[in-house]
């Protein structure tokens, strides 16, 4: 390890060719607190070797191949603020894993596994701000009452899911919302701008409109 580099706070390794041997040139990496490894070619197993890496804030594995075990392979990252999983294929069973990370602000689970069941390992991350659980075209309105105990979020996307306008009623705890995206459900415009009138006076960005 090259000890000028041990200083470094963030490393963006994005569509690359990186994989899971290069990441144990990363475990000296102390103060690292930003690592986007989105679209590069590693595994599950190689993730454990990013365990160590304590200062770690922010974390991007936007791909295919990352799945429960990648995730369970992160447990001892519990300061994590930021987590994007967008296209990992996460199931209910991984959203176990969660639990470790009670500090997340942010986070992205959108490959299509998870089900309202996987959504009751969210619901208690109540420091979240952004919540991104669309293409999980399984979740339900169910899905809008489990997480609207998460009052901080100002963030939410719930596109091409089975959510309806009943389901919307579960939203008006969350007084701090600015952005709600719920295109391919069953709900309109008109449906969000009754919300917005009566409940929701912070929405300023929403889909569809």
């Amino acid at each position: 390890m090259n000890l000028g580099l041990q200083r470094l706070k963030c490393l963006e390794l994005s569509d690359t060719q990186v994989g899971s041997n290069g990441l144990r040139h990363l475990s000296g990496l102390v103060n690292l607190e930003s690592l986007n490894l989105s679209f590069t070619v590693v595994t599950d197993g190689g993730l454990r070797k990013l365990s160590g890496l304590s200062s770690l804030k922010s974390l991007n594995l936007d791909a295919r191949q990352i799945t429960d075990a990648g995730l369970a392979a992160l447990t001892s990252l519990t300061g994590l603020t930021h987590l994007d999983l967008f296209c990992a294929r996460i199931t209910d069973s991984g959203t176990n894993y969660l639990r470790y990370f009670k500090n997340l602000r942010s986070l992205e689970i959108c490959g299509g596994g998870l089900t309202d069941a996987g959504v009751k390992n969210i619901k208690d991350l109540s420091f979240l701000t952004l919540l991104n659980l669309s293409q999980n075209s399984h979740l339900t309105d169910k899905t809008l009452e489990l997480i609207s105990g998460l009052t901080q979020l100002v963030c939410l996307n719930v596109s091409n899911t089975r959510v309806t306008s009943a389901g919307l009623q579960h939203l008006k705890p969350l007084k701090n919302l600015k952005s709600l995206t719920l295109e391919s459900c069953k709900v309109t415009a008109n449906d969000i701008k009754k919300l917005q009138s009566a409940d929701l006076p912070n929405l300023v960005n929403y889909r569809p409109e």
